[in-house]
């Protein structure tokens, strides 16, 4: 029976949660699982939905057929009726869809490729969005049959959040481009700078909190030139922190801080005692998120960072090895997933847990993204205003964060400071439209949006970093990504330049031309600085679903 309940939860998450029909032609659903079959009535299914009530024909599926899948199976994708032709017409053609279709062409033996495509184009069609129910009715034939185990292979790669977000890819790719004639720009950012890098672990314990913390410093030693220059010791310019996301480690990112450390600019990549692969490997799961990380660990992060900032201003200010190497002062953090949301902290967006209670009340682990699921651990942290920003963070990149409901609608405008957000419209983890393109129409400080389209969770990762690779879900890693981690390199420098006298120099490569110049028509990049009406007026109808 927890099989059953799995793929009826898989089932309304595989549909529900992203096309409905208006048509009525199957009464059955039929469920196949290897040589057995079991066939349930969608009428009977559908009035359990509504009402909560089983009628006695299905009474002997109760322990199925619980409040957990009826919440499922209302669950509606809300398209605006202005745009699904130009969108659905759009999705369906992109190479992302092609992947989807055949997956469900997979799920749903008995229907052909393009009887998944017609019935996806008129689902998206109807006024009051899309449900698993009227989908079901959709397709011709009086029952449709279902093979469990490849809907739940489906279900975990995707979820409601991260439909919406695929779907909207195409339109983002569209209307996010912009005139690139005319870009010459005087010099390459993402090349390499002069000199070697040298890198040393340090570890810091804060003893009122019990953790320790081990930190990689990059810099730059100017006295071992690779390239013949002449250089001076240069002014170490705004400290680079990097916050690793929940389950990796300080060197998710190493080529980054190699490569801001190549242009003279001091970085230290920390490890998060309480969120790390090392803690991962030893917690346990459950359907309560709290019991995978601590609720604390929301508090934590960004208190391991002003942690570790008060350690490297004594570390400035003594004379040794590292006097004059960390200016404190002036700051800039990047931060992925979990480290994304930590950047945010610390750059002034409030938690708003209430909000957050109540958008978790409903969650479950199959209907919800992995980030979606995890944030709900914060709701168990005491109601009181937390302070966790901190006033030496002056501008904050965030690449894949998680945000969802922990700083509700209005958290993020106490940013005051530069934010940049990296979302990838492939993102199964952290789906774009939920934790990056929401969040970023609240930022109300100078803003700026990088989207890859097609991009996931670990694009921006280092290669060599073996944990890129422990994941459930196909990313899109490695050489397939080379030209989003050169833009990564050339747009994180000049951002972090713009709190430097060179601010200037920099602003050509925090344009949408710059991006632009390293797209793909496999993966094209995208940079703004708002949201066009039509995407905006997409997000405000997914955020009343």
């Amino acid at each position: 029976m927890k099989l059953a309940q799995k793929f009826l939860c898989t089932l309304a998450l595989m549909l529900g949660s992203c096309w409905a029909m208006p048509v009525s032609a199957a009464e059955r659903l039929l469920l196949r699982l290897g040589p057995f079959e079991q066939s349930i009535e969608i009428e009977d299914l559908e009035r359990f939905a509504k009402t909560g009530e089983l009628p006695g024909n299905l009474r002997s599926f109760s322990v199925v057929l619980n409040q957990d899948v009826r919440h499922l199976l209302l669950q509606r994708l809300q398209v605006d009726p202005n745009i699904t032709d130009r969108v659905i017409k759009d999705w369906v053609r992109s190479p992302a869809a092609e992947q989807v279709i055949k997956s469900l062409g997979d799920a749903l033996p008995n229907s052909s490729i393009e009887q998944v495509q017609a019935a996806i184009s008129i689902a998206a069609r109807q006024a009051n969005g899309l449900s698993a129910i009227s989908l079901l009715r959709a397709f011709p034939g009086e029952s449709v049959t279902i093979d469990v185990t490849r809907a739940i292979a489906l279900a975990l790669q995707f979820n409601p959040s991260f439909w919406e977000s695929q779907v909207l890819g195409p339109m983002l790719e569209r209307e996010l481009a912009s005139d690139t004639t005319g870009f010459d720009p005087p010099f390459n950012p993402a090349k390499r700078g002069f000199g070697r890098v040298e890198e040393q672990t340090l570890t810091f314990w804060d003893r009122q909190r019990d953790r320790l913390i081990p930190v990689d410093i990059y810099w730059n030693d100017p006295n071992s030139n690779l390239d013949g220059y002449d250089l001076t010791p240069p002014d170490p310019g705004p400290l680079v922190i990097i916050s690793h996301g929940f389950g990796a480690d300080r060197g998710f990112l190493r080529y980054l801080a190699r490569h801001l450390a190549s242009h003279g600019l001091t970085v230290a990549a920390l490890e998060h005692p309480g969120s790390n692969v090392n803690w991962l490997s030893r917690a346990s799961v459950s359907g309560n998120p709290g019991d995978l990380m601590s609720p604390s660990e929301f508090i934590d992060r960004p208190k391991d960072i002003s942690f570790l900032l008060d350690e490297l201003t004594l570390l400035n200010e003594q004379p040794g090895t590292w006097q004059g190497k960390f200016n404190t002062k002036v700051v800039s953090v990047i931060g992925h997933s979990l480290g994304g949301y930590t950047a945010l902290a610390l750059a002034g967006g409030e938690l708003q847990l209430d909000e957050l209670r109540r958008s978790c009340k409903s969650t479950d682990l199959l209907s919800k993204s992995p980030a979606e699921w995890l944030q709900c651990a914060a709701s168990e942290l005491p109601s009181r205003r937390l302070q966790l920003g901190d006033a030496r963070v002056k501008n904050a990149i965030a690449l894949n964060p998680v945000v969802g409901q922990l700083f509700g609608k209005t958290g993020l405008k106490q940013v005051a400071i530069p934010t940049l957000i990296l979302s990838g419209t492939e993102d199964a983890f952290t789906p774009a439209v939920n934790h990056q393109l929401q969040p970023f129409t609240q930022l109300g400080s100078e803003k700026y949006l990088l989207t890859v389209i097609g991009g996931t969770h670990l694009s921006v990762g280092d290669p060599s970093n073996l944990g890129i690779q422990r994941t459930l879900v196909q990313e899109r890693i490695g050489d397939d990504v080379e030209q989003l981690h050169q833009l990564l390199q050339g747009v994180s420098l000049a951002f972090i330049k713009q709190l430097t006298p060179e601010a200037k120099t920099y602003e050509p490569f925090l344009t949408p031309a710059y991006a632009q110049s390293l797209s793909s028509q496999e993966l094209p990049l995208r940079f703004n600085t708002q949201l066009p009406a039509t995407v905006y007026r997409w997000l405000q109808i997914t955020a009343r679903r």
